[in-house]
């Protein structure tokens, strides 16, 4: 066991409350810090306000919440998992980061390890963390205490890799104080524990991954904006191209990027670069594409129903999905409240379904949602709308599935068949 024993985690949303579960099961004593009232309420109540964690977790774990920052005089070790998001124009703002880590620089002991795992780009580490925590602790780091960076991985509803099991990348500016967040880790998590040669190089890292991603994707999603005008069914291509055995990987299109990583991380680098005398242009362009899909997608619709002779105006239209991604309930940054907006600025007659999010569904049930709608968007891929009955879309009087994830490839041509106008992204 690492000398650490204790741990007090900062954040607890999709990656710090998960991540304070796994230490407490790990046999660390776990303090869980957050200042949403709202989250330690319902802790306390043993409710979960995560898909992917359990009320049972919650009831049988140990962790000690609160939203008292002095309990970090107590534990050896801080992780930090608050949000990194961007500001309306696109600029990082640190203000959650900068927020923890003012917070319990005070309270940390001779000793004491800080481990950032919220997003950041290269050089926030160095910047802002620590010249921050030295400064409200009054202790010199390498010395007093310790830094280390160590980027969250996590995958929101995958069942198969979770905080537990995805291979983590650290990195500090001196021997002993990455040895110090190593042995955290490899105490912590149940996979491969890379070291790093800087904090810099371990804040790099995360950005790239994302913006690998996002740019890959702004790739497929420009094919099939050109691939629509061509008459070519992209899902096709890339299923060819995929048999390849090498030298490829395919991304898929869709009606927009969301989450908190790929849509966001980019700009980190972006912004970073920029203020040391670089432009990413082709970060800049791959946002500019995703960010165009929503549009892309509205637009599809106003092409679907032109074909049949109704305009978008005062149509009823069915959006189907306000989550990021399938079978969660997450919104962040979601491309589903983009399309919204856009309809509503187009004057559509809009009903709203989301399962995952009733409180802001203007239908109760998919079926509801269908009823008198003449045109549908599918906007998350959940599995309800995937398996929808397409029996039930021709009772529905059904004319036009704007279909933004391409779930319903597969039933295309029956759809087309019941009289159905079918429009995918690519497709």
């Amino acid at each position: 066991m690492t000398s650490i024993k204790s741990i007090a985690v900062i954040g607890l949303g999709y990656v710090g409350l998960p991540l304070a579960l796994l230490a407490d099961k790990k046999g660390f004593k776990v303090f869980g810090i957050d200042i949403d009232p709202k989250k330690i309420k319902s802790l306390a109540n043993k409710k979960s306000y995560i898909d992917d964690v359990s009320d049972k977790q919650i009831t049988e774990t140990k962790t000690i919440f609160g939203n008292d920052m002095s309990v970090v005089n107590n534990v050896d070790a801080v992780i930090i998992c608050v949000p990194t998001p961007v500001s309306p124009d696109k600029i990082p703002d640190l203000g959650p980061v900068i927020g923890a880590v003012s917070g319990v620089a005070p309270f940390l002991t001779n000793g004491t390890l800080v481990v950032i795992e919220s997003t950041i780009n290269p050089g926030v580490c160095d910047d802002v963390v620590a010249p921050l925590l030295e400064e409200k602790s009054g202790k010199t780091i390498g010395k007093n205490i310790y830094l280390a960076h160590c980027p969250e991985r996590i995958n929101p509803g995958d069942p198969k890799w979770n905080v537990s099991n995805i291979n983590r990348v650290v990195g500090a500016n001196s021997k002993k104080e990455l040895d110090a967040a190593v042995d955290l880790y490899e105490n912590l998590i149940d996979a491969e524990i890379k070291p790093m040669g800087s904090l810099k190089e371990a804040e790099a890292v995360k950005i790239v991954e994302n913006s690998f991603r996002d740019v890959n994707i702004a790739f497929v999603n420009e094919l099939a904006m050109s691939f629509h005008k061509l008459g070519i069914n992209l899902e096709n291509v890339i299923d060819g191209a995929a048999t390849k055995p090498f030298s490829f990987m395919p991304h898929r299109p869709g009606c927009g990027v969301g989450g908190h990583c790929i849509p966001v991380d980019p700009y980190y680098l972006i912004e970073y670069a920029h203020n040391h005398g670089f432009e990413h242009s082709f970060l800049r362009l791959a946002r500019d594409i995703n960010e165009s899909m929503p549009q892309f997608t509205v637009d599809l619709l106003a092409e679907a129903l032109n074909e049949i002779g109704l305009p978008l105006k005062n149509t009823h239209v069915a959006l189907l999905g306000l989550s990021y991604k399938a079978n969660v309930g997450d919104n962040r940054e979601s491309p589903a409240k983009v399309i919204k907006n856009l309809l509503i600025e187009a004057g559509t007659n809009l009903t709203i379904y989301d399962p995952y999010f009733k409180s802001e569904s203007t239908t109760k049930s998919l079926d509801e949602s269908l009823t008198g709608a003449k045109a549908i968007v599918i906007a998350s891929g959940h599995d309800e709308f995937e398996n929808v009955d397409i029996k039930l879309l021709l009772d529905k009087d059904i004319k036009i599935i704007i279909d933004g994830r391409n779930i319903l490839k597969n039933k295309s041509d029956s759809i087309k068949n019941l009289g159905i106008v079918y429009k995918g992204v690519g497709i």
